[in-house]
């Protein structure tokens, strides 16, 4: 199931890399931008509750079909490319095991443990 799982996520980052292509951005931009996301572990600067508030919103794949969904509707390219690079972001986390977080601690997500195993 576990390889079932990545191949769905593997699939969904190369949706990501289509729906890209699609905008008006030069290949560079992708790249550039795939780990922005990650900005939002800085709410675990404040405690842990908040750090996966802030993390799961970014990281959530509804979010980035409603920013991209928004872009789209309202013919906003920059906002396209945030849902895209949200979306590819969140199914790239998923292919390497990182999933959405429990508010106790980091390492404990919704596809298991992180890290190596005490």
């Amino acid at each position: 199931m576990d390889t079932l799982l990545k191949l769905e996520e593997i699939g969904q980052f190369l949706l990501a890399i289509l729906l890209f292509t699609q905008l008006d951005y030069v290949w560079w931009v992708f790249p550039a931008c795939l780990l922005l996301p990650d900005i939002s572990m800085l709410g675990y600067a404040i405690n842990p509750r908040v750090g996966a508030v802030t993390y799961n919103i970014f990281h959530h794949k509804l979010t980035a079909l409603l920013v991209l969904g928004l872009g789209f509707m309202f013919h906003i390219p920059v906002l396209s490319l945030a849902g895209i690079i949200l979306f590819g972001h969140a199914a790239m986390d998923r292919i390497f095991g990182y999933g959405l977080k429990y508010s106790d601690d980091f390492k404990n997500t919704h596809l298991g443990r992180t890290g190596k195993v005490k």
